[in-house]
């Protein structure tokens, strides 16, 4: 899908707020020369699974700190869950967020990390308690919940980050290479967790490598190229040439579109 067909898309969905998970206009974050995301315009509803695609160095990790309050931007705005990213107090309460390597203190024990969580989300004692419990049972780490953070594997260090992400049951939830470090039994065991998600009504934006899981999960994927939106669709429509008919698997859309964009702008710097 090209620049101008984004752009009618979204002005298609334009509506009120309250009706869309996120919402983003013209948002952008520059350091200094660098434009690291560039006028971003996204609407996407609730309950739904986007997919952010994207080569490294794209700004995907940028665009979702601002989405997640954790940096302001420079131009443009958001809403999540209706609610500006000027709200940063109101907006913390509605996502979750699990970063690449999740925020944990190595000196506490898993359990300690995750009582401390739900403390600072205000969850009564024995309501995350019993969460506490229940998502430590499905990640496999209730035998490893009252060892030290410091001896953790990189795997079990994003369990942790994740079951961190989930406590306060926030109806939006940004996982940027939510299966880093993950063995394949425990890979599967965080798509089975985004399925349900999806059936509790809640909104995940997903950042991966690992295509095949975008597509096996995506409603709607974007591909991000140096900053700016390239292409969005189901992953059916990216995978579909429009001129010739001809189905082409996800990675190969993927990397048609990105290497598509590339040309386009080493060209224009010729002819400047």
């Amino acid at each position: 899908m090209g620049s101008d067909s984004l752009t009618e898309a979204h002005d298609r969905e334009r509506g009120d707020d309250t009706d869309l998970a996120i919402r983003t206009n013209e948002l952008t974050k520059s350091f200094g020369d660098h434009v690291a995301v560039d006028h971003l315009n996204l609407a996407i509803p609730q309950v739904h699974v986007y997919g952010f695609l994207g080569p490294n160095g794209a700004g995907k990790t940028t665009a979702m700190r601002m989405l997640t309050t954790l940096l302001p931007p420079t131009e443009g705005t958001a809403t999540v869950m209706g609610t500006p990213l000027t709200d940063r107090e109101a907006v913390t309460r509605h996502v979750g967020y699990l970063p690449e390597d999740p925020p944990v203190y190595e000196e506490l024990t898993g359990l300690e990390q995750l009582s401390y969580a739900a403390f600072l989300h205000d969850i009564p004692d024995e309501v995350g308690t019993g969460r506490i419990k229940d998502l430590l049972f499905r990640f496999d780490m209730t035998d490893y919940a009252d060892r030290r953070i410091s001896t953790y594997s990189k795997g079990m260090r994003q369990k942790i980050g994740l079951i961190q992400a989930l406590l306060h049951e926030p109806a939006v939830v940004f996982l940027d290479e939510p299966t880093s470090g993950l063995d394949p039994r425990a890979a599967r065991t965080v798509l089975d967790v985004i399925e349900e998600l999806v059936d509790e009504e809640t909104t995940v934006f997903l950042s991966t490598h690992i295509l095949s899981v975008v597509d096996e999960l995506a409603d709607t994927i974007g591909v991000l190229h140096e900053g700016r939106l390239v292409a969005e669709g189901s992953p059916d429509d990216l995978k579909h040439r429009a001129e010739t008919g001809e189905e082409r698997t996800l990675e190969q859309a993927f990397l048609e579109v990105t290497a598509d964009h590339q040309e386009s702008e080493d060209t224009a710097e010729i002819q400047s």
